[in-house]
Order: structure tokens, then sequence, then C-alpha cells
């Protein structure tokens, strides 16, 4: 890789410069260009938020693999997804726009490749901010149980399950409220957020490590199998569940595309959006694998973990949390608790900005239905009708949440998680795909992969399409249709819902939007 830059500080005298790229692009500059690098760094580190992908769905790790699928499959995944992260480094580069993975198909693949692209990463994004917020609401919930007895018992019956949606709503009303704040508050807010997750993670591994009484040993941490999925058999472990295990990584390391959707409000974005992206991918890797070790490390009664009775286990099979409230002392326990959930509430943050300017730069372009409010910006600069319906979006898809699953599994969780990152890593597929096709003919921005690019795009490829066919699978056995047992409460929707919503996309496309959609519409 070789960075070619004139200026050896981009954000000095950066903002002509910048306004004259977009204005190359065929944008005028409408959003305020006001977010250092280390802002345009900031968002996407914290919409990856290794305090909440970590934590969340640690259980889809435990439960479909066990100690390996985390301590051997997080680094092994982390590494092709940094490889996918450099092939889009260097798109971002050459394209600094909003919304720019859909830019880079329409420019590089024509208006079809840019219509499909535009729709699955906006479709991955709103499922992404959907399944953060729900997660942190489960988290917020299960915090607020260990305070007060009473609330775990009376509160909406006690059924945990409408606790959960209540504050799922509630966060939800919160985080939109905050995006519609001006760009240098949304700046603000993903500053401290690097600080609490890099803080906070610290804080927890040492919390871990050094107040815990009892430890497991490295060889146990690198061998364990654990395989509570249902699916029996040592190929079906190695080839079908396992891989279901690396969920957890895919899903806590994505969302790195908010820097390519910010360079519209970042200084010196030919340079500092490229970096924003690798970057926040390397650091969230190894932070997010020490905190994971140290899970493991303390691991030290994985029975108790792996039981889906609820008096053994009040949290779930396969929790992280089951895992911290027989290692830690009440007190430490209440904390760490905390300190994941405010994570996870600067993450939705994030994810809703990143969501509503993708879908801002979408609708300026007139490809969404009611594109006319969605490319509205107040008089903050925000695109605050895109903002609220990013939001309200993401309540509607996570409206089977309020249902359960027959053995305790949060199917609902997992399948919008699901649609999340088949939805995000498809749209990252196209662009990569196409710049690979396009090859010399490729005009490379300030950062570029060099000759590099001939074996990382196909690489990066390659892994999209193997980790897209494993997230439409089913999570247990109740959810294959012949067995006997089978449950739509089992079903993992992610295929029906993106699968319903392509097929919608292809319809519309063959029968209006070809004829007039022509690609990014220029406002210059």
């Amino acid at each position: 890789m070789r960075i070619h830059t004139k200026n050896s500080n981009p954000e000095v005298g950066s903002n002509s410069k910048d306004e004259k790229l977009l204005a190359s692009l065929g944008y005028k500059q409408e959003l305020s260009r006001t977010w250092s690098g280390f802002s345009n760094f900031a968002i996407s580190f914290s919409v990856i938020s290794i305090l909440t992908g970590c934590f969340t769905t640690f259980a889809q790790a435990w439960n479909n693999g066990g100690p390996i699928a985390i301590s051997i499959g997080w680094p092994l995944i982390s590494l092709f997804i940094l490889i996918i992260g450099l092939c889009m480094a260097e798109l971002a580069s050459a394209y600094p726009t909003s919304g720019g993975i859909y830019w880079w198909a329409s420019k590089l693949g024509g208006p079809k490749a840019g219509f499909f692209t535009g729709w699955l990463n906006l479709i991955g994004l709103l499922a992404v901010t959907a399944s953060v917020v729900y997660g942190g609401a489960a988290f917020l919930n299960i915090t607020i149980r260990t305070y007060s007895l009473s609330y775990a018992t009376d509160f909406l019956q006690g059924n945990y399950i409408n606790q959960q949606f209540f504050w799922f709503i509630i966060l939800m009303i919160l985080i939109t409220s905050l995006n519609t704040f001006s760009s240098q508050v949304q700046a603000i807010f993903n500053n401290i957020s690097v600080w609490w997750h890099v803080v906070g993670a610290a804080l927890i591994i040492f919390i871990l490590v050094f107040t815990s009484t009892e430890h497991q040993s490295i060889h146990w941490m690198f061998t364990e199998r654990v395989n509570n999925s249902g699916f029996e058999g040592s190929n079906m472990y190695w080839f079908f569940v396992l891989p279901l295990g690396f969920l957890l990584t895919q899903y806590t390391i994505t969302g790195y595309d908010a820097s390519a959707h910010l360079s519209e409000e970042t200084k010196g974005a030919s340079l500092t959006a490229a970096k924003g992206i690798w970057k926040s991918i390397f650091y969230s890797a190894v932070g997010g694998y020490i905190l994971l070790l140290s899970f493991l490390y303390v691991a030290t009664k994985p029975e108790i973990v792996s039981s889906f009775d609820l008096k053994i286990n009040p949290y779930g099979g396969g929790s992280v949390i089951a895992i911290l409230s027989n290692a830690l002392s009440p007190a430490m326990f209440k904390l760490v608790l905390v300190l994941s959930t405010v994570g996870q509430f600067f993450c939705g943050i994030a994810c809703l900005t990143s969501c509503s300017r993708m879908m801002f730069a979408f609708s300026r372009d007139r490809v969404v239905p009611g594109h006319a409010y969605w490319a509205k910006v107040n008089k903050n600069q925000v695109p605050v009708y895109a903002v609220c319906c990013s939001a309200l979006a993401g309540i509607i898809i996570t409206l089977p949440a309020l249902w359960e699953s027959p053995r305790g599994i949060p199917t609902a969780f997992y399948a919008v998680v699901s649609v999340g990152v088949i939805g995000l890593y498809l749209a990252f597929l196209i662009p990569i795909w196409l710049r690979w096709k396009a090859g010399n003919k490729f005009v490379a921005g300030e950062w570029t992969l060099g000759k590099k690019y001939k074996w990382m795009n196909l690489i990066a490829i390659s892994e999209i399409v193997i980790i897209s066919c494993y997230f439409i699978l089913p999570f247990e056995p109740a959810a294959i249709p012949w067995n006997k047992e089978f449950t739509w409460l089992a079903v993992n929707y992610a295929p029906i819902l993106v699968g319903f919503i392509l097929i919608c996309l292809w319809i519309w496309w063959q029968l209006s939007v070809k004829f007039w959609f022509k690609g990014p519409v220029k406002t210059i």
C-alpha cells in the first residue's frame, strides 16, 4: 500500500480542496464540514463498538462452537474483515462522498449496480442500528433488574421481553433526539465514545483478570468446543455449527463504512476517511480480542453458562452475563454492566448518524420513496427527517422480538443481526468486485492499495459470499420446515426479509426505476 499526500496535515486549509473534490463528484457542500480525522475514525470505532458486539452476540459464538469460535475464530475472521476494509478504504479515498458505497458502485458499474448497492447498504444500516439499540435495551433492562428486585418482578408484570422492548423504544427515541443536534455535537459524542470504549474495555479487562479468584487454563481457552445448537455430529460441528459462531466477529466488526458516509462532513476526507475505515477495524479487532479472551479466562463454570434452565442460569444459555455474574463480586458485576450499557448507548447514537447520512445521500438522488423529505436538512445542517425515518424503520423490523423462540434463544435478535451483516457486506461486495474488474482504469485517490488490489479484492469477495450463505441458514433444528418440532418462532427470518425486499426492488427496477434512474443526481 502506498499513500500519496501533498499536505502532511490534511486538516489545514483543506475545506476548499474538499469542496472542489466534492464538486468534481457532482455535489455542492450542503452538510457542515467540521469533523476532524479523529472524529471520522471515532464514528466507525463507535459503530463497531467492542462494548456492544462482544457482549450482545457472545452467546452466538459460545453456543455455536464454544471457546475456539472466539479464541481462534475472532483473529481469523478479523483478518478477512481487515482486508475488506482496506479494499473499501481505497474506494473511499477516490470517492469521498456521503452514501459512498452506493456512489462507488454507480460510478464503476452504472445505475443498476448503484441502485441495488444503495438499498442493500441502507437495509444493512437500518438493521444494525435496530440490533444495537435492542441489544443495549436488553443490557439496560438486566442492569436495572440487578439494582432493583421489585422492578424485576413488578414492571410490566415481570415479563423481561416486554421490558426489553419498552426500553428499546425509549432508547431509540432518546438516540433520535440526540441525532438532531448539529454535526459538531455529533462529533463530540463520538470523540467521547472512543475514550469510553478504550478506558471502559481496559477497566473491564482489569476487573476480570485481577479481581476474579478462579481462572481457566490457556489450553482450555484454545481447545474447548461447545455445541448447544441442537445440530449433532462432528461434521456438522466443523462445517455448519462453528461457522455460525463466527457471526460474533462478523457482526461486531461491521459498520466501519460510517467513515465513508461522514466524508462530506470531514476535513481532508480523501485521506482521513480512508484511514478511518481500516484503523477502526484494526484497533477494534485487537481490543475486542483481548476483551473476549478475558471473558474466557474467567469462564470457570461452563456448565452454568451453557444451561438454558432459568433457575440455573437466569440470563439465558451462553450469555456473557452468566460468566460475569459467576466470576465477579456483585459490585464489580454491576460496574461492568454499566460500562457496557453506556458503550452500547454511544454505539446506537453513531449507528443512527451513519444510517441517516446514507438515507440522506440516497434520497438526494431520488431513489427512496418520500425522498423529498429525507434529503432535507434543518438549520443545523442535519437531515432530521432521515434520522426519524431510520429510527422508525428500525423499530418496525424488530417487532418479531416480542415473541420468544421455544428454547429461549433470541432468534429475532440474531435475525436482525444477520440482516445487518448480510445487507452491509453484500453492499460492500459489489463495488469491490467492480473495482477489481476496472483494473488499471480505476483512478485512485490519495490512499491506494497499488497492485495488491488484485488479490485483496478477490479474498474480500470470497469471504463475503461464504458468510452471507451461512447467515441465512437456520440457527436451530426447530427452524427447519421438515423437522417435527418446527415452529415459526425459531425461524431465522433474515433470508425471508432480505429476499422479499430484493424481489420487490427487482420488480420496481424492471417496471419503473430503470427508465428514469441514471445514477447519482448531481447538484452542481
